[in-house]
């Protein structure tokens, strides 16, 4: 490989993504797509170089200016990505989209322009597409202009540009220079993809700008921190199946949780436990039809296509498979040769009985301000609720997903506590036929046994599971999903212990490993970013405005220059884990949304 190429791994957090909404790409700060699944979310990847070296596949596309320094920027309102370089020879920008079409069933077309701004300048072009996570003998042939990458049993793709190109070690390659005013451009897609004919690059420009801008302009936020708001809002929308209307975890698989180790999963899939939030989210910015979409994928998930019940699996594929076994890519050597480097998630047939209070919420938020629900809808909720009725008393694996012992987890507790309430709100409200005294007493039933077996009278606060002593960030939600008052004593005595325990400098860690020893895996994590900020919300809630605004304000501070945020941060404050992803930026909205108001002194009759 030429010598121009830097082949170390670029931090998580020196990334911007593009999206269509049926894949995603990661573009690095200096120029190259070295992550990108195609054509779906969950497809293997055709550039893996995030997660290995160029080998596993990279697209690098940059000027030869090493002194430049080096920006990345949205167009505004959008999720089109403009890489720039600025140096005393030259201003350079690259245009990156996958354009939004008027069909869902167009494969993701990778657009790159190129433009001089000014000055003069030389770029080297290397694309390097290794099929099936660069598992497969990948070909790359001349076709007329193009380049065509072929592997056995694999979608073909081709490299259409306006330079010419070689083929050097089944590498499509190129050097060119611009001038001012000069611009390059360079189309990767399926082999047969019509816009290649069409060659109106233009066109999928301006209707992708217009697509994202006409979304965004929906939105009815105009509190505090509109642009961060607005970013994790395009950012849910660009992770969300146009399809299916289900919304992933995050785009990547196998990104470490702390450098170096082995809490690699994989989270282009869609969790249950996100609904509440998702519906949350969508809904308080006015998204309602996005609310509406997301649920009638979970009611596919909960009913067939006869309207006949169906087991609740933790997680799904977009698509709604329910078997995702795992698979461990031994031949990558993992971002920071951290391995192994997993696809697939083993957690789809886990037991987490905290599932159906997220699901229950989100029915309920939907028929609140959203569509009512239907009769069948209806029949299949009390079926839920009634099996809550019967395992809430269980122990299972908890909301963190433990690889270890099974226990009865609080928080597990508290979201059966939440289905069955919220079933009978909405039951109440509806006037729909339920067994209430029945649902009532196991409420009251769960309600007495939190806060008879959870509270530690000794320790003076609540601990993670029955029978220890530890503390869980799962916890801040208790106040968020009205269990517990948010000024309670109690409640105020454990903020103050997880303030102590597991809060370092407004970042939450979910638990510490060495206290409860019980999540069966070496090693240790980042701080949770969803986390922090349901912790700046509860502050917020127990009128601590002044210490949540200033917590707020530094977790912000925390996102990277584009202002998307991964699972975790490190001890730096760096990004660690899966990116960007859905539910740091679904917590920053309800955050952002309950202290703007707060902050207002308004009073909102907007209440989840």
């Amino acid at each position: 490989m030429a010598d121009h190429y830097n082949e170390r791994q670029s931090a998580i957090d020196a990334h911007g993504i593009i999206g269509d909404m049926r894949s995603a790409a990661l573009i690095n700060d200096k120029g190259s797509v070295d992550f990108f699944c195609w054509p779906e979310f969950d497809s293997p990847s055709i550039f893996c170089s995030l997660l290995d070296t160029p080998n596993a596949g990279i697209f690098q596309l940059a000027p030869d200016l090493p002194d430049a320094r080096r920006e990345q920027i949205y167009l505004p309102d959008t999720n089109v990505l403009q890489t720039r370089w600025l140096s005393e020879h030259a201003v350079v920008e690259i245009t990156d989209l996958l354009p939004i079409g008027d069909s869902d069933e167009n494969q993701p077309l990778l657009i790159r322009r190129v433009r001089l701004v000014s000055g003069r300048a030389t770029f080297h072009l290397h694309c390097a597409v290794r099929h099936d996570y660069a598992r497969a003998q990948t070909k790359a042939r001349i076709d007329g202009a193009d380049i065509c990458f072929e592997a056995a049993h694999q979608p073909g793709l081709r490299l259409r540009a306006n330079q010419p190109m070689q083929v050097v070690q089944n590498a499509a390659v190129a050097t060119f220079s611009l001038e001012q005013g000069q611009s390059a451009e360079f189309l990767l897609g399926a082999l047969d993809d019509p816009r290649f004919k069409d060659e109106n690059s233009d066109l999928c420009l301006q209707r992708t700008l217009k697509f994202w801008r006409d979304w965004i302009g929906r939105s009815n936020y105009r509190g505090r921190w509109r642009e961060m708001v607005n970013r994790s809002a395009l950012t849910l929308k660009l992770l969300t199946s146009r399809k299916h209307g289900a919304i992933l975890a995050a785009a990547t698989f196998g990104l470490p949780e702390t450098p170096g180790g082995v809490r690699n999963w994989d989270y282009r899939y869609t969790w249950i436990r996100d609904a509440s939030f998702t519906v949350y989210a969508f809904m308080r910015l006015g998204f309602i039809e996005e609310a509406n979409a997301y649920m009638r994928w979970l009611r596919g998930r909960v009913s067939d296509c006869q309207g006949k019940p169906m087991k609740l699996n933790v997680l799904y594929a977009i698509d709604g498979r329910q078997e995702l076994p795992e698979t461990e890519l031994t031949h990558l050597s993992g971002h920071g040769d951290a391995r192994p480097v997993r696809i697939g998630n083993q957690a789809y047939d886990q037991v987490q009985l905290d599932i159906f209070g997220e699901l229950m919420d989100a029915v309920y938020l939907v028929n609140k301000y959203g569509e009512a629900i239907s009769h069948e809808g209806w029949l299949h909720t009390v079926e839920v609720v009634d099996q809550v009725c019967g395992t809430w008393q269980q122990e299972d694996v908890g909301i963190w997903e433990m690889r270890g012992e099974q226990h009865h987890f609080l928080h597990s507790r508290l979201m059966c506590w939440v289905a069955l309430d919220r079933a009978i709100r909405l039951a109440s409200k509806r006037s729909l036929p339920a067994p209430f005294a029945r649902w009532d007493q196991t409420r009251q039933a769960i309600y007495a046994d939190i806060w008879s077996n959870f509270w530690n009278a000794e320790h003076g606060h609540f601990v993670q599971h029955i029978g220890g002593t530890a503390l869980d960030g799962s916890m801040l939600l208790m106040p968020l999903v009205r269990f517990v008052s948010a000024k309670d004593p109690r409640w105020l005595s454990t903020l103050q212990a997880i303030q102590k325990t597991l809060v370092r400098d407004g970042m939450v860690y979910r638990y510490h490993n060495d206290d409860s020893q019980i999540d069966g895996l070496p090693g240790t994590e980042g701080a949770f970013a969803a986390c922090s900020f349901w912790y700046v919300e509860c502050l917020a809630r127990a009128g601590q405005l002044e210490k949540a605004h200033l917590e707020f304000e530094q977790l912000l501070r925390y996102a990277n220059p584009l202002g998307l945020y991964a699972e975790e941060f490190d001890s730096h404050a760096r990004h660690v884990g899966n990116t960007p992803q859905a539910l740091t930026h679904l917590a920053l909205i309800s955050a952002a949304s309950f202290l703007d108001r707060k902050l207002s002194g308004e009073k909102s009759y907007w209440q989840p």
